[in-house]
């Protein structure tokens, strides 16, 4: 996978400095600026030394945001908010961000591109950057939007006590009453639109499981056991051709679709990417393991029916068993899933860590919004007779893509 075209002046000077191998990062040895490895002594003459890091910088490192045009060829200036300096001679500040919506393009896909450094990366972006000190800076700003954005979308669910947490989350799911797109593609849909269906999912289903994963450290006993006994489902049990990533490739060939990985990052609109930003923040963030947990609870408790009505459409639409394989895995293994996840993992969970019980059901409200949000998107698009993709000029498309009749619309 590469990076995608930008969407807008974050992704333009994002991508811009991603596309260059990453500076060292400064730090001071025995008061002198030091070079290229932290902890290596002084550069200058080569002697031990103890190592920190300072903000001296000599001069701006290649592709700094604040003197380098954006893509679409307008001066920095316009986007002076985005850049700073600590210091006519520091290192640059991260990233000013205004706001984030969960619907923003532009922003959700700089926060997508800041975590896939922590999963696949991108072919064309030097690894050494997913741990830079400057990304992870830039980063933080962007999570700290984002967080902000779900806080203001998202009600913290009522709990009483932490022993009434598998209840509550019974009720919170029972009570989603968000569109229901999976009754629409299981009736009405045609086979273009469930194509896009699928491009939305890949984005998730492609490296599904990945983002709950992070958890397993952060987790002990009953709680830790349950979420590996999941996970181990959903990575195929050891089998590589039965790892439900590998199972919804089958889907997306059976489609005539590009099944690599991040085919379609460039295709997906920031609603998308915001389902996958909300897992990897809750995953890459111990504070927040409460809400990885509650957040795979809600998937798996929302997941049977939907992925029943998945297959018999695409079965409808004259798919075969080996592309609707994916979504008959789903309605057997998360019916016994969701059961795991609320009781043995998040009842757990909040009985051994009772200041988690409150995050629980709120990391489970996110993923319910955040997938009504999304299904809304998809509808409302579909319903006024437009593509729920981002448009792309046709020699942008990804070339396995050129037979996908929602892209011609």
């Amino acid at each position: 996978m590469r990076l995608p075209e930008p969407r807008g002046p974050l992704t333009s000077l994002l991508f811009e400095r991603l596309a260059h191998p990453p500076e060292p990062y400064p730090y001071r040895v025995n008061g002198r600026t030091a070079g290229a490895q932290f902890g290596t002594g002084n550069a200058q003459d080569g002697r031990p030394g103890q190592a920190r890091f300072t903000e001296q910088h000599s001069r701006p490192p290649h592709g700094h945001l604040s003197d380098r045009r954006s893509a679409d060829g307008r001066g920095s200036h316009a986007y002076a908010h985005l850049a700073g300096w600590h210091g006519a001679e520091g290192w640059p500040s991260p990233l000013q961000v205004a706001d984030g919506g969960l619907a923003d393009d532009d922003f959700q896909l700089a926060l997508f591109a800041c975590y896939e450094l922590h999963y696949q990366g991108f072919e064309d972006v030097d690894d050494r950057w997913e741990w830079h000190p400057w990304l992870l800076a830039a980063r933080a700003v962007l999570e700290e939007r984002l967080e902000e954005a779900l806080a203001r979308a998202v009600p913290r669910p009522p709990l009483d006590r932490p022993e009434g947490v598998r209840r509550a989350l019974n009720e919170l799911t029972a009570a989603d009453e968000g569109p229901s797109l999976s009754t629409f593609l299981a009736r009405q849909a045609d086979r273009e639109q469930f194509r896009e269906f699928v491009v939305h999912r890949s984005i998730y289903h492609l490296k599904e499981a990945d983002p709950h994963t992070w958890a397993i450290p952060r987790l002990r006993g009953a709680a830790k056991a349950a979420l590996v006994e999941i996970q181990a489902d959903e990575y195929g049990g050891g089998r590589p051709e039965r790892m439900h990533s590998e199972l919804f490739r089958a889907t997306m060939r059976g489609l005539g679709l590009d099944d690599s990985y991040g085919a379609y990052l460039g295709r997906v609109p920031g609603v998308t990417l915001a389902i996958s930003n909300a897992m990897s923040l809750f995953g890459l963030h111990r504070r927040l393991r409460g809400a990885l947990a509650g957040h795979l609870a809600a998937l798996e408790m929302t997941s049977s029916l939907p992925n029943r009505r998945y297959a018999t459409g695409l079965r409808r639409l004259g798919g075969d068993d080996a592309a609707a394989r994916f979504y008959d895995e789903h309605v057997q293994a998360d019916a016994v899933h969701e059961q795991i996840a609320a009781h043995d993992l998040c009842a757990n969970l909040a009985a051994d860590e009772p200041a988690l019980a409150e995050d629980i059901l709120y990391g489970a409200a996110c993923a319910l919004e955040l997938e009504r949000l999304w299904a809304g998107h998809v509808l409302d698009r579909w319903e006024r007779g437009v593509s729920s993709l981002v448009e792309v000029p046709a020699e942008k498309v990804p070339a396995r893509e050129g037979c996908d009749a929602a892209s011609k619309r």
